[in-house]
């Protein structure tokens, strides 16, 4: 096996990995949870939970 057999086979590798995250971040199964995701700052009990963080932070300085 030569050194271009091994890029090869590493392209080949890395591609197949690209794929798979395109496939996987498509699926209809994500779907739910990347609205979810992309809508939690508007979700008012984040919104408290980050203010009782940062207080807690500024106490603790």
């Amino acid at each position: 096996m030569t050194y271009d057999d091994i890029r090869g086979i590493g392209t080949l590798l890395a591609m197949l990995a690209f794929l798979a995250v395109v496939i996987w971040a498509w699926s209809k199964n994500r779907k739910q949870s990347f609205k979810d995701a992309a809508n939690q700052i508007f979700d008012n009990d984040e919104e408290e939970m980050h203010r009782k963080s940062v207080s807690e932070a500024n106490k603790n300085e």
